[in-house]
């Protein structure tokens, strides 16, 4: 896992507006008029509804996708008792979650009130606010009360993730282990280390599945729990089922299934080598498990094992879980979470695991192939199949079990509703961050004396996307590293004008004059432009020192392009390179071109251009639904630029007719669906959601882009150089740190893929 320095994480939270939600306006909000349906006097119509009908709060304010974040921060995390303010970060956190994975908002609350009989007050007090409860950080014993009063006492969905999420991903994972092992529930021996609210959550849910307590052996900090100890409360007192004491050591012997929730280092190889055939560990203690997982296979390679970090097979990830069963649960306006809601989230897990892998998660993850077996008893976090599998299987159990408010009765809508909450796509840049870090590649960084691209290769490095090269003086570079802390270990340092670099300029120059020679360039001056980084950058990837590049942020868009161009050159049958912009939006990832290179280019250029550019966008493994751009609507308005986009539109059909394309076409109808459907049904983006747009000539495209740059507050990715022989990419002046590792990232993916 990618190390987090501590300023790094302090800068994340405090850079810009301080944390990381907010509230944003779902209503026009531009006029005196709209004020007035907002507030007063409009806004007494609907508290009238309500007033009459306490149901209406539903349908006229947001309570049904608001979810409360609940803490009291006395167990946050593995910090402990910390208190309210302390724990904000987590349940800030928390709340982004909730939001990026299943489209639910939330208001993070922290309570000032250790006497679980305050805090149930103060909970129900301000209850009538929100849809569901999301408890969290509250230590045990305190916490199974606190939900089991709010359960009773309240009529909105209420669960404490830190006992239930563990327990539904775990007892998923577990389900499919068994069946790889070709046991069954009721007769495996599980030994549980840890009797925290975690710990007997899943103990818990084990035996609902169909373990028996006799079965299960649980081990606290006193040892055993069994039927002699005087100092168990009731929860524990369930599993007092054992007459006497059993070792931790002897308990291993024979033993099917261990659970860990507990520390670091507790279990031994020689515990995992008395275990009966084809053990099941799962090992969740973060950071460090019960036993590494090097450990425990290295002595049992019939093993199917689990563990909390995502550097191995079969993560167990509490985000499997929690937003998929409040989605649910909110879009039935179910009274609790009950017992059948969770269960049916666990066969749910269960079932999504043994599915065909789409090839974006295979990709995602870098891997050839991804299928059901030892190393995928549960989904991959990433797998946007989730809310379609899970939600739907929690919304069932509610209405089954009677405490569905809202049912649903058409299925098949629900889950498009699902899937179009997020966009399909919107998780583009997380997939490509798992790409990069699967193979990373050697980037040279050709500005690294400038402190933005000095802490882009830093962050890179460390989140194991690249491993960076630095061009620059080297004393300059080596002083910022000491000012800024930097940690690169053993980072390539390379100045392209020093002495030492001689014999590879004079290489790269006569390599460059062969390419060069017929173009006005003479053989001094081919090694003269090695001194120049742009020059030496572009040669070391075309020479394999390095196998990508990006520069820039401190010189002139041409000055970079020139230099890729005339040393690596375009790909086989590319005439026109182009620069392409993603922006990430709450309908999913834009891809915009060109912006960058192509000051007015022909219906045969646009042609190609959309071309390549759909080449490049489906290497990110998603489906291009591509609209060229004008200010005439299939030939409302005659001009030279519509009639050349018609025309592109026409060459492309004719070379690539399964390509979604369509144009000449303005930019609200291509992105308004409604729109596209009353006026040009025709179309063959009619009921598509277009996600890429060309335009017709470099100023529109421009100002477009940037336009929507300032105005969208999602990640930017770009200008993506598109054509290119080699992965080369230039950034635009004034990137953020953040824009610059992005970049990075499609370079390190780019390179992959060539």
């Amino acid at each position: 896992m990618a190390k987090i320095r501590k300023q790094d994480a302090l800068d994340y939270h405090s850079s810009g507006r301080p944390g990381k939600i907010e509230v944003v306006p779902t209503k026009p909000y531009t006029s005196q008029r709209d004020l007035s349906l907002a507030y007063s006097p409009g806004v007494a119509e609907p508290c009238l509804r309500i007033a009459d009908d306490k149901e209406d709060v539903y349908k006229y304010t947001s309570k049904g996708n608001l979810v409360a974040v609940i803490s009291n921060g006395t167990a946050v995390l593995g910090l402990g008792d910390i208190g309210p303010e302390a724990s904000k970060p987590v349940m800030e956190g928390k709340g982004l979650l909730f939001k990026i994975f299943a489209d639910i908002d939330v208001f993070d609350i922290e309570v000032d009130a250790t006497d679980p009989e305050k805090f149930i007050e103060t909970v129900k007090a301000i209850a009538p606010t929100f849809g569901g409860i999301n408890l969290e950080d509250i230590k045990a014993p305190e916490a199974f009360e606190i939900e089991r009063r709010l359960k009773e006492e309240l009529d909105i969905p209420i669960m404490h993730d830190d006992q239930h999420g563990t327990a539904i991903i775990s007892s998923a994972a577990l389900l499919n282990a068994l069946e790889l092992a070709k046991k069954k529930i009721d007769r495996v021996k599980i030994v549980v280390s840890g009797a925290g609210a975690s710990a007997l959550s899943c103990a818990k849910l084990y035996h609902a599945l169909g373990a028996k307590l006799e079965n299960i052996f649980m081990f606290d900090s006193k040892g055993l729990i069994h039927a002699g100890r005087e100092d168990l409360d009731e929860n524990k007192q369930l599993f007092a089922k054992h007459k006497k004491e059993v070792s931790f050591d002897e308990a291993f012997k024979r033993a099917d299934v261990f659970l860990g929730l507990s520390r670091g280092g507790l279990v031994s190889k020689e515990m995992i080598k008395v275990m009966a055939k084809d053990p099941i560990v799962f090992a969740l203690a973060n950071p460090e498990p019960e036993i590494s997982y090097k450990d425990a296979t290295s002595v049992r390679q019939d093993i199917i094992m689990a563990t909390g970090r995502s550097d191995h097979p079969n993560q167990v990830n509490n985000v499997l879980g929690f937003p998929f069963i409040f989605r649910g649960a909110l879009d039935v306006r179910a009274t609790a979470i009950n017992e059948e809601m969770k269960l049916a989230a666990v066969k749910a897990i269960a079932s999504l695991a043994k599915e065909t892998i789409p090839e974006e998660v295979i990709e995602a993850y870098g891997e050839k192939n991804i299928s059901f077996g030892r190393d995928q008893i549960i989904p991959k976090p990433l797998d946007p199949r989730l809310i379609s599998y899970v939600a739907p299987a929690v919304a069932k159990a509610a209405m089954e079990s009677g405490v569905a408010k809202n049912p649903i009765e058409d299925w098949d809508q629900y889950e498009m509703q699902l899937l179009n909450r997020l966009g399909l796509d919107n998780k583009l840049i997380r997939n490509i961050t798992e790409k990069a870090q699967r193979s990373p590649k050697r980037v040279v960084f050709a500005e690294a004396d400038n402190i933005k691209i000095l802490k882009a290769a830093q962050t890179a490095w460390e989140e194991g996307v690249a491993l960076p090269i630095l061009l620059g003086k080297a004393n300059i570079i080596n002083s910022l590293i000491k000012e800024y802390g930097f940690e690169f270990q053993d980072v390539e340092i390379i100045d392209p004008k020093s002495d030492e670099e001689k014999e590879r300029r004079v290489r790269f120059g006569k390599e460059f004059f062969k390419k060069r020679m017929r173009k006005g360039v003479t053989e001094f001056e081919a090694i003269q432009f090695m001194r120049e980084r742009n020059h030496f950058g572009a040669m070391m990837v075309e020479m394999g020192d390095a196998d990508a590049m990006i520069s820039g942020i401190t010189r002139n868009y041409r000055d970079v392009v020139r230099p890729a161009l005339h040393v690596v050159g375009t790909q086989q049958g590319v005439n026109k390179i182009a620069g392409m912009y993603i922006l990430q939006t709450k309908r999913g990832p834009l891809f915009l071109a060109d912006t960058t290179i192509n000051l007015d280019p022909s219906a045969e250029d646009i042609a190609e251009i959309t071309s390549n550019v759909a080449k490049t966008i489906r290497k990110f493994k998603v489906t291009p639904r591509i609209a060229l751009l004008s200010y005439s609507n299939f030939g409302s308005s005659p001009g030279e630029d519509a009639t050349k986009m018609s025309k592109a539109v026409q060459i492309i059909h004719a070379n690539d007719p399964n390509l979604v394309v369509d144009g000449e076409i303005q930019a609200n109808f291509a992105l308004n669906n409604g729109l596209m459907n009353e006026n040009f049904s025709f179309s063959t983006l009619a009921n598509k959601q277009v996600n890429t747009l060309i335009f017709p000539n470099l100023s529109s495209g421009n100002i477009a882009y940037k336009l929507l740059q300032e105005m969208t507050e999602g990640d930017a990715i770009g200008p993506v150089l598109v054509g290119l022989k080699k992965s080369i990419h230039v950034l635009q002046m004034g990137s953020s740190v953040r824009e610059i590792i992005n970049m990075v990232k499609v370079a390190v993916v780019d390179a992959q893929n060539k």
